[in-house]
């Protein structure tokens, strides 16, 4: 009988789909490896190959120094060892120098593994030329090094030209010890290395002095062509005589320059249009100095070279149109005409005035003229004139431009100022705000805010705040100086509530503050009083080393700048005693109640954020109702008043001092222990038990009970504290007044009384 065969399990589907999808072993090595992020991925490949060229200028350099120190460079028969690393070295040095040149025509400069990396090579490269075709180290080739190097050290940066000495140098001492270092040949090693730091030295000092000089010289050009256009702009009248040195100077000249640029573009077409349309030989500008006394010549278009640069403003046909502020047409041999330097006489001139638009001033000339017998018409004479009117129009617009922007600049820095001072909220912050806007507007070389204290016919002033000091050793210190009411300079503007001086006057003699202090060292003051209404606070006194700093449009500027000073002032005394009448105790002048508390909680969490001590005094007048009851209210409330300064006089400058409530009072003494704290407050029971109160009776002396604990000791939280303090303050007037209880004096007598009540 035929046995059956046994048929195979069939695999499941997912069985099948899964053996589908698995790829075989080989196929999963490979991905592992060759797949993007496998081990032998694009990424890594590349990365492979980016340190594997970024080490062959390193890999070269040490090849050639390892040669270089065995001398096998020094003959002329070389193996393929040598060629192939000579071979290696060119080859990186290529690739050095055309990464470079890439890193150039990007933009970017190199970095300093680039640089180096170049260095080293050229370095490495000029001493396998020196020793290989120059017969050795000693070869008639080895100033090329020296020359390598000065190339280096001028085109690399500095440290890297140090870096790149130092290799050099290392090179030589390296190939000396590579042959035996022997020392007959150590002072030529030596000369060889002195030569590769003086050629460094040299070249590189050379390099410098060439930028140094090209430096200055492009500074001397840039200050030629801003003072030549500053000159311009005064003649201009853009600029006023002085004004260079005031706040906001520096946007007035600015601006200044912007419009002589666009006037003498204008001028210059003025003079193209006159030179084509009245075929003229000569047509040019003169302009009056400040002082109208010369003509000089400020553009012109000529075919002659001989042109005077400078005439005199009263003689010739040019002096006449100064003179009658009138055109002048002449014909034939002019005369007159005395503005060539070779003497030249045209036969013909046309001559108008540039007149000012305000006030009708003459500030220069236009002239054009003929060397030809042709004389200039009407129409020729209209033409000029039209133009000349076109130059005055272009300076008159670009001055109102320039006076418009000055307008708005004045305008922005007043509300700026206004704001500024309107921010402040103390007396010192008012001081310096007020002292550092004056500064952005005018020169300032000395500059002092004094105010007024004390009531009618016992004034003094005194100086809160100088910012700086003339003559900086020659002027004493004048902070916190007090000065009675005498017949000074600050005084006086406070008396006449006026800006003083007003002329200039001689400084070093001036009375300004008092008899014992003199300011040196300045050519220009002005005094400036505080107000505030009618009533003047103090003054704001400015000083400069420059001649006629305060123009009249400074001066009012800043007298509206210390009104604004004055009101702000007030604001901050004001604030300052609400702030006092709001934290202090009225009658003693300590902190009050409210105080104390947002004080102690304040204090609690620095002490418990940086874990610190903190010990809390509290202090009880003894029998304080029988000192009422017997001497009256007054007495007391004297009384109160002399334990109050007992205790600011005791307690540190970092303790509060508060009033707590009625006769009992509070000092909060940060970073003090238990010790400390009873230390203050037996100084303090010392101290109260020494006062002695005068009154109708006779003398009067008290004594005060006080109790002190500790945090964290004592308690962690303020209620806790103040509890236990009070505690302590209850038990050293039940045991007899006069006395200073701590927590620690506290605890036995507790469990004492705990003992006797269980007994």
């Amino acid at each position: 009988m035929r046995r059956p065969r046994a048929v195979p399990a069939r695999p499941s589907l997912r069985e099948r789909i899964e053996a589908q999808r698995r790829p075989p072993a080989l196929a999963r090595a490979r991905g592992a490896l060759f797949r993007e992020a496998g081990l032998l991925g694009r990424a890594r490949r590349r990365r492979a190959l980016r340190l594997l060229l970024g080490s062959v200028p390193a890999a070269a350099v040490a090849a050639c120094t390892a040669f270089l120190w065995r001398d096998d460079f020094g003959g002329t028969a070389l193996g393929w060892p040598q060629a192939a690393t000579g071979g290696l070295l060119l080859l990186a040095l290529g690739g050095a120098v055309l990464r470079q040149a890439r890193a150039s025509a990007a933009g970017r400069a190199g970095t300093t593994r680039e640089h180096l990396e170049l260095g080293a090579l050229f370095v490495v490269v000029a001493h396998l030329v020196a020793r290989t075709a120059g017969g050795g180290a000693e070869g008639p080739l080895q100033p090329v090094v020296y020359l390598v190097m000065a190339f280096l050290v001028s085109f690399l940066p500095r440290r890297v030209g140090l870096l790149l000495v130092g290799f050099a140098v290392g090179l030589e001492a390296l190939a000396w010890q590579g042959r035996g270092a022997p020392r007959e040949e150590l002072p030529a090693v030596a000369a060889r290395a002195g030569f590769v730091v003086l050629f460094a030295a040299l070249y590189h000092a050379v390099l410098w002095a060439q930028l140094a000089a090209s430096r200055r010289a492009e500074r001397s050009a840039v200050q030629r062509r801003l003072r030549e256009i500053e000159e311009r702009a005064r003649e201009f009248r853009l600029l006023a005589p002085g004004s260079g040195g005031e706040g906001g100077g520096d946007r007035d000249r600015r601006m200044a320059e912007a419009s002589v640029v666009e006037i003498e573009a204008a001028v210059r077409g003025a003079l193209e249009v006159a030179e084509a349309a009245l075929r003229s030989h000569t047509a040019a500008v003169y302009l009056l100095t400040a002082d109208d006394a010369w003509l000089v010549l400020r553009e012109c278009r000529s075919r002659s070279e001989r042109v005077a640069p400078r005439l005199p403003a009263g003689e010739g046909a040019l002096g006449g149109v100064v003179a009658r502020a009138a055109a002048v047409r002449l014909a034939g041999e002019v005369r007159s005409g005395s503005y060539y330097e070779d003497g030249t006489r045209p036969r013909a001139l046309l001559a108008t005035p540039l007149v000012d638009r305000r006030g009708g001033h003459v500030r220069g000339v236009l002239l054009a003229d003929r060397v030809e017998d042709l004389p200039f018409g009407e129409e020729d004479e209209a033409l000029l004139g039209k133009l000349a009117a076109e130059l005055v129009r272009a300076v008159a617009a670009e001055r109102l431009m320039a006076d418009l922007q000055r307008a708005r600049d004045e305008k922005d820095r007043f509300y700026a100022a206004i704001e500024r001072l309107n921010r402040t909220a103390k007396p010192r912050e008012v001081f310096d705000a007020t002292l550092q806007v004056a500064a952005s507007m005018v020169p300032v070389d000395f500059g002092a805010v004094t105010v007024v204290e004390g009531g009618e016919g016992r004034a003094t002033h005194r100086v809160a705040r100088v910012s700086l000091e003339a003559g900086e050793g020659r002027t004493p210190p004048l902070e916190g100086v007090s000065f009675p009411d005498n017949g000074g300079l600050v005084a006086a503007a406070v008396k006449l509530g006026s800006t003083l001086p007003g002329r200039e006057i001689r400084i070093p003699e001036a009375l300004v503050f008092d008899g014992r202090t003199r300011l040196k060292g300045l050519e220009s003051l002005r005094i400036f009083p505080l107000k505030a209404g009618e009533q003047v606070l103090g003054t704001l006194v400015l000083g400069s080393r420059r001649r006629e700093a305060y123009g009249r449009d400074a001066v009012r500027q800043l007298e509206v700048i210390a009104l604004q000073a004055g009101d702000a002032l007030l604001r901050a005394r004001l604030f300052a005693e609400t702030e006092k009448l709001a934290t202090t105790d009225g009658l003693t002048g300590v902190a009050n109640h409210r105080t104390f508390q947002a004080r102690l909680d304040e204090h609690l969490l620095a002490s418990q954020r940086y874990g610190k001590r903190l010990s809390l005094i509290l202090c009880d007048i003894d029998h304080f109702k029988s000192v009422n009851d017997t001497y009256g209210h007054p007495v007391g409330d004297q009384v109160l008043r002399g334990v109050a300064r007992a205790l600011l006089k005791e307690a540190r400058a970092t303790d509060l001092t508060a009033r707590y409530g009625g006769e009992e009072f509070a000092v909060v003494m940060p970073e003090t222990d238990a010790a400390g704290g009873r230390i203050i407050a037996e100084r303090i029971r010392e101290k109260v038990g020494a006062l002695s109160f005068a009154t109708e009776l006779g003398s009067l002396r008290v004594t005060v009970s006080l109790g002190v604990a500790t945090f964290p000791d004592d308690g962690r939280r303020k209620a806790e504290l103040v509890e236990l303090c009070d505690a302590c303050l209850y038990h050293a007037k039940r045991s007899g007044r006069n006395r200073t209880v701590t927590s620690a004096q506290l605890r036995p007598s507790r469990r004492a009384s705990g003992a006797g009540r269980a007994g």
